[in-house]
């Protein structure tokens, strides 16, 4: 038996359709070898056997060359995993500052990216087949990107943020890849600003693009938001059964995506050519309201969330700097639709529930000692209390 990495389907005229997700085949029925593309930098291509019995072939995936530009961040593990599933050569470059979270058989390669030039001169003499820029946050950035891989690389992967489209809601709900890049806030116009630099340089020719949008991602090796902040005291509050803030009625709209799962999609999306030029939302399916959420996290700590549904505003003007995350993203909607990632690139299913994957992130954050103890937050303490003393009720999510 061995893995195929799709089958192709004669259709008309001498051309196939591939199919993907089916997996092995007896060897026997194979007569012949057939070279495809010999496109990977790695000295690999796509090889389809066609069968003795005619009419299907198979397609058997290459080993390919991945540099991912960060590499140990809570997406790039996810990544990292998937695409040595794949059997990828992999190689990251960053400031090896986590050196015990580097797999092994990856390369890893030492560096500060905001060392323009020693960025650029660090792979003047490497190739790559895929390149993916996890840590590009700044035009300057995305400049020196493309000047360092450009010509170096067949495919480049932009991790980009759903945080760059409008933030109104669209007659149908859900946010797909059509609608307006209007972003708020300045992460999110940075990050149009480098798309629109990636976007130039594929089409002069440097590169084949492919931008991912994530939206909220989390699994181990990073804390778990809630609505307000990205990393506070409030799952140690529902633990201890104490109340929490919620802003609104709860019913605003969310999405969270473990990172192995947005993973696949980067993973997968490596030279299929289906993806070039192309831009994805990468996220769960499942879309919740902020009462789900927090009921959904309160399981996995085995217990119930009491919540305060206070006024946004007001609870903005309580302390407009602790809580800016309210302010620019969580008071919008923010569901998303990927059907059309789903489409062009099988793999990427979303199979790990918010409550499965939130008891995974805690025993995370517990082992690493980062679960934060709410005792000593006495600021948030005390709004609590103000808005109690206004007449705010305690419900049960």
């Amino acid at each position: 038996m061995i893995n195929v990495e799709a089958w192709l389907v004669p259709v008309a005229d001498g051309k196939y359709h591939r199919c993907h997700n089916l997996r092995g085949f007896e060897a026997s029925r194979l007569r012949g070898f057939e070279r495809l593309r010999p496109r990977c930098a790695s000295g690999f291509s796509e090889t389809v056997i066609p069968l003795r019995d005619g009419g299907l072939r198979a397609v058997v995936a290459p080993m390919f060359n991945a540099l991912i530009v960060g590499g140990t961040g809570l997406i790039s593990t996810g990544i990292v995993k998937q695409l040595l599933r794949r059997g990828a050569r992999v190689s990251m470059y960053n400031r090896g500052r986590r050196e015990n979270t580097v797999p092994e058989g990856v390369q890893q390669i030492v560096g500060n990216r905001d060392d323009a030039a020693a960025f650029v001169t660090t792979f003047a003499e490497q190739r790559f087949d895929v390149v993916y820029d996890m840590i590009c946050f700044s035009p300057a950035q995305a400049e020196a990107s493309v000047r360092a891989f450009s010509g170096r690389c067949q495919q480049f992967v932009f991790c980009s943020t759903v945080c760059a489209y409008s933030v109104k809601t669209p007659p149908g709900v859900l946010i797909d890849e059509t609608w307006p890049l209007e972003p708020v806030s300045e992460y999110g116009r940075n990050k149009v600003l480098c798309e629109r630099s990636f976007e130039r340089a594929a089409q002069n020719g440097a590169f084949e693009l492919t931008i991912v949008r994530p939206s909220h991602t989390y699994g181990p090796g990073s804390s778990l938001i809630d609505q307000q902040e990205f990393d506070s005291g409030t799952w140690d509050r529902v633990a201890r059964g104490l109340p929490v803030l919620v802003a609104g009625d709860g019913l605003g709209l969310w999405q969270s995506t473990h990172r192995d799962d947005c993973g696949k999609l980067f993973a997968h999306a490596a030279l299929a050519p289906r993806t070039f030029g192309q831009s994805y939302n990468a996220t769960r399916d499942e879309v919740l309201t902020w009462r789900d959420y927090y009921r959904e996290v309160a399981r996995a700590l085995d217990t119930h969330a009491k919540v305060i549904f206070v006024p946004t505003r007001w609870l903005l003007a309580q302390d407009p700097k602790r809580f800016a995350f309210l302010s620019e993203t969580t008071q919008f909607h923010g569901a998303y639709s990927s059907a059309k990632a789903k489409s062009h690139v099988p793999e990427f299913r979303a199979t790990i529930g918010l409550e499965a994957g939130a008891r995974e992130t805690f025993a995370d954050m517990r082992r690493r000692a980062a679960w934060r103890d709410s005792g000593s937050d006495l600021p948030y303490q005390r709004i609590v209390e103000r808005a109690l003393a206004l007449g705010f009720e305690i419900e049960e999510a």
